[in-house]
């Protein structure tokens, strides 16, 4: 829901940022990939109490994940392999960090991170089933600009579930709390995702 204002705040730094990187050679692969090995990371941070560098760690690979598109424009090297590197690490991350808070305490957390990774993955299926179909009816429209493939905005996006993230590392007694509280909202979204794709896909 949030997506959209947030990258037309932080978008012209991004291309800055990015077209110095891609001037120096560096590939959108590159950083595709080290935005994965710091979301590891925090993940690994968390696992082991260490709330607040994990939170940084987070916030660095999401900065990644917003460059890496960026430098692949200023390189002119897009590509449909890099879009999909991009996507499947993504969902590597976004379940490995309600993993790392089960592992910091398992007896507190794992019903609710269960819970979390669960949603995720449904919102993620609703979220790629629908880009498949979309593909497939040659569905042009974006409405978060060029992406490798068809995008449907919702409820809980990237900005949404980054300041979950953020707010369980600042408030980790919280985090079951949170993790029920945005998994029922990540079943909302992609509830309204099959809704679009009952209007829009049925014949």
């Amino acid at each position: 829901m949030l997506d959209g204002t947030a990258r037309k705040l932080i978008d012209p730094a991004l291309d800055r940022i990015a077209s110095r990187m891609a001037a120096a050679g560096i590939s959108a692969n590159a950083v595709t990939l080290a935005g994965f090995a710091l979301g590891i990371a925090a993940a690994g941070a968390i696992a082991l109490g260490f709330f607040i560098p994990g939170l940084l760690l987070i916030l660095a690979s999401r900065l990644a994940d917003g460059l890496d598109g960026a430098v692949a424009r200023h390189a002119g090297a897009q590509s449909d392999f890099g879009g999909y590197l991009d996507i499947v690490l993504d969902f590597a991350i976004y379940g490995a960090v309600p993993f790392g808070f089960v592992l910091a305490d398992p007896a507190a957390n794992a019903v609710a991170g269960a819970f979390l990774i669960l949603t995720f993955y449904v919102n993620g299926a609703s979220f790629l089933a629908y880009a498949i179909m979309a593909e497939k009816r040659d569905l042009k429209e974006m409405p978060r600009g060029a992406k490798s493939l068809y995008f449907t905005t919702g409820l809980a996006e990237a900005t949404e579930t980054i300041a979950m993230f953020a707010l369980a590392c600042l408030m980790p007694a919280w985090f079951a709390v949170l993790a029920w509280v945005f998994g029922a909202i990540c079943l909302y979204t992609a509830l309204s995702r099959i809704l679009l794709a009952m209007r829009v896909l049925s014949d």
